[in-house]
């Protein structure tokens, strides 16, 4: 990061981490009720998102967890700001870890771990839990057209140790072979739409959408299990990192529908996990556009 973004970091940072924990929660769920309340911002696509995933849900139910998963949003960046002063001690007081044992079983299989992962809870506060754990991992995320946005948002978590892989950049391919074949672990964020040509027509919560098939194609290039991997909150504001059983491939003849069927069962799995958690999934993302 530059000097000036540097500075902006850790000033945000030392800002956000005198206030005591119930100040910031009451800051993000104030965050939380101006965007949702004030200015609106999606709550159509909010709304309209629960209406398609919770047909049989009362309104006022939907607009509870509308409310909700839109707070912890803006919560998720208060926490966000406190990476670059997260240490051990805040490890072990703040972190709670599940299933390493099914992460540690797919290591050992020596093809590297694909982990699966969604919009839950605070991925970035977990990812940067796992780093401090001694966890090499690779995130392919897209980044911002702004430099300063780049600086702050990518060079927060790398200073922690996490890697970032462009999506569909022009040696991502080779990286995420040549990941697989050093053992070490990639992430994929697989709940949001994606269109042709990187994506495939699928179903979510019975609904047609369209949903990128990458993970899928490295599953059956590289062999490497697939290890769903999320985080959620609990009232006291622990942060869990579940990795859960990995999930098994299925062998087909036809490749292309093997991953077709693949990428649905991920899918499955995804929507699973949004059913446990509904209020801490991100709902603003159109995740049902027209698949053409």
């Amino acid at each position: 990061m530059s000097f000036w973004t540097n500075v902006f970091t850790y000033s945000l940072a030392g800002l956000i981490w005198i206030l005591p924990p119930s100040a910031r929660l009451t800051l993000g769920r104030f965050l939380g009720w101006l965007w949702f309340e004030v200015f609106k911002l999606r709550r159509f696509t909010v709304l309209k998102n629960l209406s398609i995933a919770f047909p049989d849900v009362s309104h006022e139910r939907r607009m509870e967890i509308a409310r909700q998963s839109v707070g912890w949003l803006c919560y998720n960046f208060i926490e966000f700001s406190l990476i670059p002063l997260l240490d051990q001690k805040w490890l072990a007081d703040k972190v709670v870890l599940h299933g390493m044992g099914h992460f540690k079983e797919a290591q050992a299989q020596g093809k590297g771990v694909l982990l699966m992962s969604l919009h839950m809870g605070n991925g970035d506060v977990g990812v940067a839990a796992l780093a401090l754990k001694g966890l090499k991992l690779h995130l392919i995320s897209k980044k911002f057209k702004n430099k300063f946005l780049n600086q702050f948002w990518f060079g927060v978590r790398e200073q922690k140790g996490t890697r970032f892989l462009e999506p569909h950049g022009r040696s991502t391919a080779f990286d995420i072979l040549r990941l697989s074949r050093e053992k070490e672990a990639v992430i994929f964020v697989v709940d949001q739409f994606m269109g042709r040509p990187f994506g495939i027509e699928t179903t979510f919560f019975g609904r047609k959408t369209g949903t990128a098939y990458g993970l899928a194609l490295f599953a059956l290039k590289t062999k490497s299990p697939v290890v769903p991997i999320y985080t959620y909150r609990d009232s006291e504001l622990k942060t869990h990192v579940v990795f859960e059983e990995a999930i098994t491939f299925e062998k087909i003849e036809d490749k292309d529908l093997q991953i077709k069927l693949m990428t649905q069962k991920y899918n499955d799995r995804v929507e699973a996990i949004v059913r446990k958690y509904p209020a801490q999934w991100m709902w603003v993302h159109r995740r049902w556009k027209k698949w053409e």
